[in-house]
């Protein structure tokens, strides 16, 4: 497993779980909002958006952190792991709400997360799992299943 990408809606917790497996597990995380930043670019257009996947894809291992909101994006940025945060109905962004392309199917996505994991449970559930990517698929694979039912 090299490439993971944790999507959702803005404000349904992607980033805080993908801060957590990268810091325990010591891979990189590229947050899209930091990518943006360093680039100067706001731009919420669809060409803004695909500017944006580009970056994203990019990178070659560690998390992939945004909303990605289409599904050929997710399909072009072919992620070896898929976390679909899907915790809220609508985000605050109401361009962004109208753009996100729900998952058609469970063959979108590796896990899909309906409620949201408390932080202390989630540190909790790491403990044991060896650092780097290795460690982190085992937990994928192993634990975070049992976490997120």
């Amino acid at each position: 497993m090299k490439k993971i990408l944790i999507f959702g809606l803005p404000g349904s917790g992607k980033s805080t779980l993908a801060r957590e497996l990268a810091y325990h597990f010591l891979v990189p995380h590229y947050n899209a909002d930091t990518i943006r930043e360093a680039y100067n670019d706001w731009d919420f257009t669809d060409e803004g958006r695909k500017r944006q996947l580009a970056r994203m894809k990019s990178y070659e291992f560690g998390i992939v952190d945004f909303v990605c909101p289409k599904r050929e994006f997710r399909k072009e940025l072919n992620p070896d792991f898929t976390i679909w945060v899907d915790t809220i109905n609508e985000g605050r962004f109401e361009d962004t709400n109208k753009v996100f392309e729900r998952p058609e199917s469970q063959l979108d996505y590796t896990i899909r997360v309906t409620k949201w994991i408390d932080l202390n449970q989630l540190r909790s559930s790491l403990e044991g799992f060896n650092r780097g990517m290795t460690g982190i698929q085992n937990y994928l694979n192993e634990q975070f299943p049992k976490l997120v039912k």
